[in-house]
């Protein structure tokens, strides 16, 4: 399966839609996110905070960092997928260096999303950095 799109790809075609066709590349961009196993739907994955359940779970292919994640709502399972371009398999000191949220600031989510899909990124984004730090001293 292909992976995800590159951010500057992504934020590129997203500039060049409206806002409801936005809301089409979240959902389409959440379509490419691989299958996570309904076995890796835990409490321990889960993130808190989120309007809609969203899981992510780490895993690590030849030293880089590998995230499976999904959401029960289509347009927060994009945003999980957007978030995810940003980090998906990069080596773990790479991740636990990149600032996410500076990442996703072109994007201007919270001026084109309710708060409600949006409150649960810096969670996400503070696991996947705490996920990433672990890997790194590990290393």
């Amino acid at each position: 399966m292909p992976g995800l799109p590159s951010l500057p790809n992504l934020l590129e075609e997203y500039q060049l839609v409206d806002a409801e066709d936005r809301y089409r590349l979240l959902i389409e961009l959440g379509r490419l996110l691989e299958e996570m196993p309904e076995a890796l739907k835990t409490d321990s994955t889960k993130v808190r905070g989120c309007s809609a359940s969203v899981w992510v779970y780490p895993t690590v292919v030849e030293g880089r960092l590998h995230f499976l994640a999904d959401s029960n709502a289509a347009i927060t399972k994009g945003i999980v997928a957007l978030v995810l371009s940003a980090v998906q398999d990069k080596p773990a000191v790479e991740v636990a260096r990149i600032d996410v949220a500076e990442c996703l600031a072109p994007f201007e989510l919270s001026k084109h999303l309710s708060a409600n899909r949006t409150q649960g990124i810096p969670n996400m984004i503070a696991l996947i950095k705490q996920t990433a730090e672990r890997f790194a001293a590990a290393a």
